[in-house]
């Protein structure tokens, strides 16, 4: 199987970390991991702020890089969610708009392939127990994007739970938006804020030291909000604590 890592603009600018971290679990589990230098953004950030056209470049420059591969493994829902539900209404759009069958045909390769980091490795790797150690409590943040867009359900769970030394906590509330939501934050900061600090005050409830999530953009407004309010806990991406072991600590 030839993988290849759809890092994100937001991780490979503020997040490496969390890449090498990919990286370092995926190659324990026997996984041979790619970096094609030439991915850049997936589009997301245009098609959602409504340049729709000017996304589709940079949807078929994914597709260019990364359509050889067996698989495409993305620490990121949103990002995750961008090619598995959006590169397909773009084609679908095109076509409506009387340009043809070209992007949809072009876009339609990757679709499939394209796996947030958690669907990889109990979908596809058939693992829920990475031999991680992580000696702390921690409680989970499914993010809106792979909460009610990939669909990921109980899978970052079950291999938090797997995790020696790991206690997980459960998150009252749960299932709702943090308040980031990309440019909602900056268009609608007010209740953005009051999101995010609704989303602190039910993490700080459970008591555990470390909030996890799947998504770094998620994981950024909440940690920006826990500064803020000045808590103790530590916002920390999943694929960190997978990569944690004995020998080698996160």
């Amino acid at each position: 199987m030839r993988v290849a890592l759809f890092l994100t603009c937001v991780n490979d600018t503020l997040y490496p970390d969390t890449g090498r971290a990919v990286v370092k679990l995926l190659t324990r589990l026997g996984v041979d991991v790619d970096f094609p230098m030439a991915q850049t953004c997936c589009g997301q950030a245009h098609y959602n702020t409504g340049y729709r056209h000017e996304a589709e470049p940079l949807a078929r420059h994914f597709s260019d890089v990364f359509g050889e591969y067996d698989a495409i493994v993305t620490p990121s829902g949103s990002c995750g969610a961008m090619v598995r539900e959006l590169y397909p209404r773009m084609g679908e759009r095109a076509r409506a708009e009387g340009r043809g069958d070209g992007l949809a045909t072009t876009l339609a390769p990757v679709v499939p392939k394209t796996y947030e980091l958690t669907e990889f490795l109990v979908d596809v790797l058939k693992v829920t127990d990475v031999g991680a150690y992580y000696p702390h409590t921690v409680t989970y943040h499914p993010t809106c994007h792979g909460l009610r867009s990939l669909g990921l359900g109980d899978r970052p769970r079950r291999l938090l739970q797997s995790v020696k030394g790991l206690e997980l906590k459960e998150l009252p509330g749960a299932d709702e938006c943090c308040g980031f939501g990309g440019t909602f934050a900056l268009k609608n900061s007010d209740v953005s804020a009051a999101m995010g600090a609704d989303k602190v005050r039910n993490a700080e409830s459970t008591g555990a030291d470390v909030l996890c999530a799947a998504d770094n953009s998620c994981l950024m407004h909440i940690g920006g909000t826990m500064t803020r309010l000045r808590t103790g806990m530590r916002p920390v991406h999943i694929a960190e604590i997978l990569a944690s072991t004995e020998e080698e600590r996160a």
